[in-house]
């Protein structure tokens, strides 16, 4: 559920690009609003078709787990520097790559011949997505220079990502019924049709932006390891060898990833910045909140086939009231921020978040299909208000030329709140007490952690933001997907 975004390349005092750059303006905006539309759909898609596809390959809940954990895990992972990517060489060049790869990684995912090449896949996938998104708001900046003409092609841009979000459960549906490899096989053409478009385009200009690979390579062994860890203690246990390697690997990798940006000569997330009580604070709540929604349509997805025999598409369609819903609730939640700033729209929203999720936890595993469908509605809708206000609220508070470091960590840690609750909840409705018991308790563990998230939000206060030292890396995405 997107709705606006600021990459580095946006950051204050970015020059304008030559005017020789500015021809093929239609074809560039027509190929970022595709490539983002494909992402989008992908993003929801998948969820409606879990069943089908555990029954495809034979799979049980790890592995299905594992389908959804692989490309939020990679998105997150890479979506700290992808900003910075996508500056070193060119964001036309970042975000044919990243489309590419997505495209690439899609067609393998619909003839993937077993569940193993599907999650390699899935992995990939999200690299790919995880370099779209920066890229093709850059990709904007160059193309639009003139900021009426810019704001407009943004605002499209957001347009367009929240169409895919709210369409994705029910082309999932619709397609599933056909076969779950559909739901893969539609990102080819869309994706072919995005990178000829995107050939009329002029090439970006390239900056010298230093990498940090340490980093980078850390918070990928951390964020894997400790996913890895989760799942495999849900399903054999917190004892067993390969849980033990991987939390200590998990530790190890975060150890490394702190060092690294303490004492390297340009961290990915300078550590100045997380001591902000802004920052780890508004973290918190984006990890929390994401906990709560991805928690609840993967739970949901499940539980409408499982226990109601709902057909994919009837699922999809059930989802249909809170997508559509929530589209809208980004720009409500923007004018309240206004009027009454950031908190109260970030509370109500988290209040709704709770109230949805702990009311779901008191219907009996044969309530009807519509009561919780209903019930979806506070919870989709109050996260894209909270989200909204939320990211609003971090880029007031910090530096300028530090907005896209600090948004690139929020949803990096928003990505992976939805990873590991995927990996909790999928382990508790799994597990011997039975698929609704599970899910009863799952939610009352997501309604907590965002009852949390208000305690942690009424913290806030508005406050001059702090001097942090500059580097030339930059995160490159202010992304409020939900």
């Amino acid at each position: 559920m997107p709705t606006s975004a600021s990459p580095a390349s946006l950051r204050a005092g970015a020059a304008d690009p030559p005017a020789e750059s500015r021809s093929g303006t239609r074809p560039a905006l027509a190929a970022v609003l595709l490539g983002f539309f494909t992402i989008m759909v992908d993003a929801m898609i998948v969820n409606v078709a879990l069943p089908s596809i555990g029954t495809g390959f034979g799979s049980g809940m790890t592995g299905l787990q594992w389908v959804v954990d692989g490309y939020a895990l990679a998105f997150a992972a890479f979506l700290l520097s992808a900003g910075a990517v996508s500056d070193r060489v060119g964001a036309r060049q970042a975000f044919a790559f990243g489309l590419g790869l997505f495209v690439a990684a899609s067609a393998v995912c619909a003839t993937a011949p077993n569940l193993g090449v599907l999650v390699a896949a899935r992995l990939a996938q999200g690299a790919g997505a995880a370099m779209v998104v920066p890229s093709s708001l850059a990709l904007l900046r160059e193309t639009f220079p003139d900021p009426t003409a810019r704001a407009k092609a943004i605002a499209l841009w957001g347009v367009g990502g929240s169409v895919g979000a709210a369409a994705g459960p029910v082309a999932g549906g619709l397609l599933t019924l056909i076969d779950w490899r559909m739901i893969f096989f539609v990102n080819l053409p869309i994706g072919a049709v995005a990178l000829v478009l995107l050939r009329r385009a002029q090439p970006s200009p390239r900056r010298a932006v230093p990498f940090d690979w340490t980093g980078q390579v850390a918070a990928v062994a951390a964020m894997g390891a400790l996913t890895f860890a989760v799942i495999e203690a849900g399903a054999d246990g917190f004892g067993t060898a390969q849980a033990l390697a991987a939390f200590a690997t998990a530790v190890v990798a975060a150890v490394v990833y702190l060092a690294a940006q303490a004492r390297g000569r340009h961290p990915m997330t300078p550590l100045p910045l997380l001591r902000s009580r802004t920052m780890s604070l508004t973290v918190a709540i984006g990890f929390a909140l994401n906990v709560g929604f991805y928690g609840m349509i993967f739970l949901l997805g499940l539980y409408l086939q499982q226990v109601h025999g709902l057909s994919a598409l009837a699922t999809g369609v059930a989802f249909l009231p809170m997508t559509v819903l929530t589209s809208f609730m980004s720009p409500v939640a923007a004018r309240l921020a206004s009027r009454y700033g950031a908190r109260m729209p970030m509370i109500t929203g988290q209040l709704l978040m709770a109230t949805g999720l702990l009311a779901m936890v008191t219907l009996p595993g044969g309530a009807p299909v519509w009561l919780t469908v209903v019930l979806m509605v506070p919870v989709g809708a109050g996260g894209a208000m909270a989200v909204t206000a939320m990211t609003a609220l971090l880029l007031e508070q910090v530096p300028a030329e530090r907005a896209g470091v600090a948004s690139g960590v929020l949803n990096a840690a928003r990505q992976l709140g939805g990873a590991l609750a995927v990996a909790v909840f999928g382990a508790l409705v799994a597990g011997r007490a039975g698929f609704v018991s599970g899910l009863h308790t799952s939610l009352l563990i997501a309604a907590g952690t965002v009852a949390l998230s208000v305690v942690a939000t009424w913290l806030l206060r508005t406050q001059v933001p702090h001097q942090i030292p500059v580097t030339a890396t930059e995160a490159g995405t202010r992304l409020l997907e939900h």
